[in-house]
């Protein structure tokens, strides 16, 4: 079988495409190895949103720096409630 069908159509011009930004089997082994649960499908398209929005933020942290490039300190800047070393 081949991943043509879950492949996203292609987005309509001027708009990011949608597609998945997470290894899924990666995400659902993280998720069963800390928590003994397993994933939904439906999952893997919030994370990815998620990802989205952090990755959004982000770029915004670098242009404001006046950067074009998205660096570590533009995720770190966004205060995920994780302690920064």
């Amino acid at each position: 079988m081949s991943d043509e069908s879950n492949q996203q159509p292609p987005a309509p011009s001027g708009e990011t495409p949608r597609d998945v930004l997470v290894v899924v089997s990666k995400l659902k082994s993280y998720i069963k190895s800390k928590s003994g649960m397993n994933t939904s499908d439906g999952v893997i398209s919030v994370i990815s949103d998620q990802i989205r929005q952090l990755c959004d933020q982000a770029a915004a942290n670098a242009q404001r720096d006046g950067r074009k490039t998205v660096m570590d300190r533009d995720f770190q800047a966004l205060n995920l409630g994780q302690p920064q070393s």
